[in-house]
């Protein structure tokens, strides 16, 4: 009866290898998972074996943790690279490959599934608030409204939205310069604040067809205002330039008044010089602008009622230093007042004033007091005879005496203070001269400028 079991026994021991090894030679002539690798008998190193895995006590012996395919990690590390070289890369994006960079290959394949889509996103929404803050209304606008939005709706408004955004907002800044220009004529400035209000179409519109035509309209309005204002070169200029085309008038403006305005100042320039009651502030000041730019010339004018102003002040004092009593309380009573009160005294109260000086001398009351030869600078009425500016003797000097130093006579006796001459004014061979001078240099000044 216990034969049959001993050849049992026998018989599996026999069987156990032809079992066992077949098995063993399938598995290893099987082929590896792609991406796999299996151990490296030829080193001759062991399995991944977990701790307490042994195989005695049930496991299976190897490590269940599953393993990336074969070259994964460093095709990771490739495409991490490449994110690092592109320098449109954010920095969030940036620093977290950076990182990942450092670890292993689980380490990569999380930035790339996880972190990097998360950084992307975030890195998508600081460039847009970027643009946001350096942009003007439109691109602030545009960017508010995908701020939070998804990343396909970031990537369209960096792509599309940001570009058309950018045009609105330099077209608005483009029509506020214009606005901003003093020169910019009443119909642009009123069609401009209008495309302000609009949107993109409004403001492109103002600007390829609204802007043209008003300008044009607004040249003709301004060339008509300097034929009416202007001297006989800027006349002259405005009148042909008003016969031509838009094109015409705005290259006049642009070229041609410039120059005929230059030699009308100069004609002033000239003309305020040969009046004989112009002081010797105005004349020291013309000199100078003469030598200058045509742009010292248009400020001397400017500046010559101030000028005028000075050498008209000047002259009150003289006066009063050298009149008598009622003159000392006429002129003392105009320099306490204002401008108009100064020109008022040289022009009407000056002459009152002496003739009651000369009655209280005890001149004869049937003969009338002497009045003076000249009015206050700048003055055109045909009134009663001025007493004259203090004027150099001729336009490169300062008087006859080369000094410009003031001669004080006493009141009374026919002559006032004088520079260099016997009297306030110039002599009338004097003013006729620097008039003629005048003439010629102006004359020369135009046919230079017919010439070029």
């Amino acid at each position: 009866m216990k034969l049959p079991r001993v050849s049992t026994v026998v018989a599996a021991a026999v069987l156990a290898p032809a079992v066992l090894f077949p098995s063993s030679a399938s598995a290893a002539d099987a082929p590896q998972p792609a991406g796999l690798s299996g151990p490296d008998t030829a080193s001759g190193s062991t399995p991944d074996v977990t701790p307490g895995d042994d195989g005695v006590n049930g496991g299976p012996g190897t490590s269940s943790r599953p393993q990336a395919p074969e070259g994964q990690e460093q095709r990771d590390r490739a495409e991490i690279q490449k994110l690092l070289d592109d320098k449109n890369t954010g920095p969030g994006v940036r620093e977290a490959a950076e990182q990942a960079l450092k670890g292993n290959a689980a380490q990569l394949r999380h930035f790339l599934e996880i972190d990097f889509p998360k950084n992307r996103l975030d890195d998508l929404r600081v460039k847009v608030s970027q643009y946001m803050h350096r942009g003007g209304p439109a691109v602030r606008a545009a960017g508010g409204k995908v701020l939070q939005g998804s990343e396909a709706e970031l990537l369209k408004f960096l792509s599309e939205g940001l570009p058309a955004a950018q045009a609105e907002d330099a077209d608005r800044a483009e029509i506020q310069k214009i606005l901003a220009d003093p020169n910019t004529g009443p119909g642009v400035r009123e069609t401009g604040e209008k495309a302000l209000k609009g949107g993109a179409a409004e403001l492109r519109h103002f600007l390829d067809v609204e802007l043209p035509k008003q300008r044009a309209d607004d040249n003709r309005v301004k060339v008509s205002q300097l034929l009416a204002t202007g001297g006989r070169e800027v006349r002259e200029g405005a009148n042909k330039a008003l016969d031509g085309n838009d094109a015409d008038v705005a290259k006049w403006l642009a070229e041609g008044y410039p120059k005929a305005k230059a030699s009308d100042d100069r004609v002033a320039l000239f003309v305020a010089l040969s009046d004989k009651n112009t002081g010797p502030h105005t004349t020291e000041a013309a000199k100078k602008a003469l030598a200058g730019t045509p742009a010292d010339v248009a400020q001397f004018l400017s500046d010559l009622p101030k000028l005028r102003a000075t050498d008209n002040r000047i002259k009150v004092s003289q006066l009063m230093e050298t009149g008598g009593p009622a003159v000392r309380a006429a002129a003392g009573k105009a320099l306490e007042g204002s401008y108009d009160d100064i020109v008022k005294f040289l022009a009407e109260g000056w002459a009152t004033a002496r003739a009651a000086d000369e009655a209280a001398a005890g001149k004869p009351a049937d003969k009338p007091a002497e009045k003076p030869a000249d009015k206050p600078a700048g003055q055109q009425d045909q009134g009663a005879q001025q007493p004259q500016t203090v004027q150099p003797a001729a336009l490169t000097g300062t008087g006859t005496t080369g000094t410009g130093a003031t001669t004080v006579v006493a009141a009374g006796s026919g002559s006032l203070a004088a520079t260099g001459t016997e009297g306030l004014g110039w002599e009338a061979g004097g003013a006729a001269a620097a008039l003629a001078a005048g003439a010629a240099l102006v004359a020369l000044s135009r046919r230079r400028s017919a010439e070029s």
